[in-house]
């Protein structure tokens, strides 16, 4: 995605935009909020922190119990590891040493879900969306001792507190320091995984676990550093995995009727809510993610049987059909202009087309077993139309014999998320998907997958076509990756060819525990254990 067409996605916003709020929906969601569980965590050492954002590296450590012998003068600084990724609310006691207190205390607080993230200098920040995100707080303290509770909940797992400015005449030093967690998972739901599944699956199943409990909260957050938000796309990997783990199917109906509750103009789902100040649909409008209400409520529905809510939500799935629809031309392919968003995947320069018609075919298949079920004939029969003219677009404009791949937009880009969602949208057989999948690596289109999300639809794709052993080892390789860079929790983005890749121009801002990065719990536990 080049720099603008970045800065339209982060910024847009619908013309005479409308929230349309169904109350009855909006109801049975608050009806469904989950109980919050804490823990209470403390840190395990205390670290020297050295390097950059590009080589920040720990030289040096000892038992956190040593903290209350940390003396701070102005200057001074202590880095706290908890040992692990948490999400939740920190409080600490300032003690006092010294002749009396003749000044504040201003203190610098910092958490890190990364220690890039520790090293970076706030006042350098250079990325595309607010730095408002950088879990940073400056405090003053007039009377020490006291004990501070900080007022955010905060994502992390490194924490570094500067004595900014005490005097020359005192100092401080810090004692319990404690954060309580914050989840609705539980994690004795989660069954042990077999014997029989090799240690570094485990390890890459234990790393995907986490990431779901930190997101999970009073809805399934997309990451709890950044953007703390309920995002459909990320919604549907989550209910998957969730699924296979924690099995809390409340927390997807929940999440199901707030995005049929509060939905945008013409009643379009919103890409995102927000639980605070209110609740409110957000004025992004995604393509593809309007289509995969159809997905969550399909996928909820194969694993729950509740007819009630398939019977309620049905109406709003069969309109993000009818609207998906609407953007397609005369020839059957979904129109590419300027000014549509489409998410798909975050490389640089790619063009969405194929892969929403992908979307589109994929979507409205899962719409019309829906209808099946519920024995809507009209609606059956109008989606068994619209699947002809799509497919048929699909393969008449879309395919490109010669060079045996799927192409995109005016320019007839190759990538791989075209190819991957055509293979998902089952627009041809299975052998014949199995010869696109393995054709296109052969080829490895220039336009790459730079994301776990896009990487969970790749191993989809694989697994779907029967790879399971390709499936795998592209996991081991991905995933596996950031299990080796120490990963606590999986990332919202990474490259394995360039580590501090960010979509938004700071690697800093980045998310470091991201929902749509949870999904190789789903694929182990449903596929390979």
């Amino acid at each position: 995605m080049e720099r603008e067409d970045l800065e339209m996605a982060i910024t847009n916003t619908i013309e005479n935009f409308e929230m349309h709020v169904n109350e009855a929906f909006v109801a049975k969601a608050e009806a469904l909020k989950p109980t919050l569980f804490h823990e209470v965590v403390k840190p395990t050492r205390i670290v020297e922190v050295v390097g950059t954002v590009d080589d920040a590296k720990i030289t040096s450590s000892e038992d956190a119990s040593a903290l209350p012998r940390v003396i701070l003068a102005t200057g001074g600084s202590v880095v706290l590891d908890f040992g692990n990724h948490y999400v939740g609310r920190v409080s600490f006691k300032v003690n006092h040493h010294g002749s009396p207190q003749d000044a504040p205390v201003l203190l610098r607080v910092k958490f890190g879900e990364v220690l890039e993230e520790i090293v970076a200098k706030s006042s350098e920040y250079h990325g595309e969306i607010s730095g408002g995100w950088i879990q940073e707080e400056y405090m003053h303290l007039d009377v020490v001792p006291t004990t501070v509770n900080m007022p955010r909940r905060y994502a992390f797992r490194y924490m570094e507190v500067e004595a900014v400015y005490t005097s020359p005449k005192f100092q401080i030093s810090l004692a319990e320091v404690l954060c309580t967690t914050e989840t609705s998972a539980e994690r004795p739901k989660v069954e042990p995984l077999p014997e029989s599944v090799p240690e570094n699956l485990r390890k890459m199943d234990e790393v995907a676990l986490k990431t779901m409990e930190d997101c999970m909260q009073l809805v399934f957050e997309d990451g709890p550093k950044r953007d703390r938000r309920l995002w459909i796309g990320d919604l549907r990997l989550q209910a998957l995995t969730n699924y296979q783990t924690f099995h809390n199917t409340e927390l997807v109906k929940r999440c199901l009727y707030l995005f049929a509750g509060l939905t945008q103009n013409e009643e379009h789902v919103g890409a995102c809510l927000f639980l605070e100040p209110e609740l409110q649909v957000d004025d992004t409008s995604l393509f593809d993610y309007g289509l995969f209400f159809i997905s969550c409520l399909s996928d909820y529905y194969n694993e729950t049987d509740d007819r009630e809510t398939l019977e309620e939500l049905w109406g709003t799935a069969y309109r993000q059909a009818e609207l998906g629809m609407r953007r397609v031309g005369a020839d059957g392919v979904v129109t590419d202009t300027p000014d549509w968003w489409c998410f798909i995947d975050w490389p640089p320069a790619l063009n969405k087309q194929a892969a929403a018609q992908g979307v589109l075919i994929y979507t409205l298949k899962q719409a019309l077993g829906l209808a099946g079920e519920l024995e809507y004939l009209e609606a059956k029969a109008q989606l068994t139309n619209d699947l002809k003219k799509v497919t048929k677009g699909a393969l008449n404009v879309l395919w490109d014999e010669e060079q045996g791949l799927f192409v995109s937009g005016a320019n007839r880009q190759v990538s791989w998320a075209s190819q991957v969602w055509m293979v998902l949208a089952g627009v041809f057989d299975t052998q014949r998907n199995v010869e696109l999948l393995r054709h296109a690596a052969e080829v490895d289109p220039e336009v790459k997958m730079s994301t776990p999300y896009m990487y969970h639809h790749y191993v989809d794709a694989l697994i779907q076509c029967g790879l399971k052993d390709e499936a795998l080892a592209c996991m081991e390789q991905y995933w596996g990756s950031m299990v080796a860079d120490g990963a606590d929790c999986f990332y919202e983005m990474y490259d394995p060819e360039d580590k501090h890749f960010s979509s938004y121009g700071d690697y800093t801002i980045n998310s470091f525990c991201h929902a749509w990065s949870c999904t190789p719990s789903y694929f182990i536990r449903k596929y390979f254990a």
